[in-house]
């Protein structure tokens, strides 16, 4: 057995590995959205512009953080693998929604990126060496709970009073 996979069986991974797929996550969220915007309705292009703005001031965050000595520093730390980790990197492969893509299935991908975006930096925060990197997913944390409250408040009223 590989050294990388007693280490993925073994429950940790270190910052570094972390760090890269969130990196790709953030990248993969902006590119989506960004390619989206001309195919979606016009009620909810506003969202879907708002998603890959936000997306591409987390990508920001990440290469900031990147260039960060302090950050640099912890790289080969092992920290736990967050439990969401499968969910969180499966969110890396994006859905064909198709040149018209419904509202609907906009939203409902939209909610879960989100959830396991969330679920992910909260575990991450808990488990992160004090430092710039915990702050990091500490606000993402936080960003994406609320990203996740306003997506399905917007749901709620698109799907739920007759918009789709």
């Amino acid at each position: 057995m590989t050294e990388a996979n007693k280490e993925r069986l073994s429950g940790k991974a270190t910052v570094r590995e972390i760090f890269d797929v969130a990196t790709e996550f953030e990248k993969v969220a902006h590119r989506f959205y960004t390619e989206l915007i001309p195919n979606v309705s016009k009620n909810i292009r506003w969202l879907v512009e708002e998603l890959a703005e936000e997306e591409l001031e987390h990508v920001e965050l990440f290469s900031n953080l990147g260039k960060n000595p302090d950050v640099e520093a912890v790289m080969a730390a092992e920290i736990v693998r967050p439990v969401a980790d499968g969910k969180f990197s499966d969110c890396v492969h994006t859905p064909d929604l198709g040149p018209n893509p419904d509202d609907q299935a906009v939203l409902q991908y939209a909610l879960m990126r989100e959830s396991a975006a969330m679920d992910q930096y909260t575990e991450l925060a808990e488990s992160a060496p004090e430092g710039p990197l915990k702050d990091a997913f500490v606000f993402l944390a936080n960003e994406e709970t609320k990203h996740k409250a306003e997506l399905e408040k917007i749901y709620y009223e698109i799907v739920h009073s007759g918009g789709v």
